[in-house]
């Protein structure tokens, strides 16, 4: 049974369920940080980064502001607010068959939100590590 993507990735993030995305991505998924060089391959490490993204993008200021979406792909552009920096950045998505996700890509501006949310990853991922 195929999943709607979207849907369930908007539901998600409304929930904050970042346990949900254990059925949304797929084994061979691979994501792609703003400062990490290396993607991420596996439903492992990419659930690891988008359940630290939860925590640290998603507020009440965060808003998607563009979906352009074809048959298997969506690129989401979105405005957060943390801190009192102003995040402007895109969640680029490609999905299989079935619905799960097998790439997921985030970019960020400005220099200055790049580096926060560098910080700010690293301390979640930290603390998940440390769990």
């Amino acid at each position: 049974m195929s999943i709607n993507t979207l849907d369930c990735w908007h539901q998600l993030l409304a929930t904050q369920n970042a346990k949900g995305l254990e059925t949304l991505i797929a084994d061979e998924a691979v994501f792609h940080s703003p400062v990490v060089h290396a993607p991420q391959v596996g439903k492992a490490l990419t659930t690891l980064y988008l359940g630290a993204a939860f925590q640290v993008f998603y507020n009440d200021t965060f808003h998607y502001v563009r979906e352009l979406v074809s048959s298997n792909d969506a690129i989401l552009e979105f405005e957060v607010e943390i801190d009192g920096i102003k995040v402007n950045g895109v969640d680029m998505m490609k999905w299989n068959a079935d619905g799960q996700i097998v790439d997921f890509k985030v970019m960020l501006r400005p220099l200055k939100a790049v580096n926060l949310i560098h910080q700010k990853m690293a301390a979640m991922l930290q603390a998940f590590a440390n769990k």
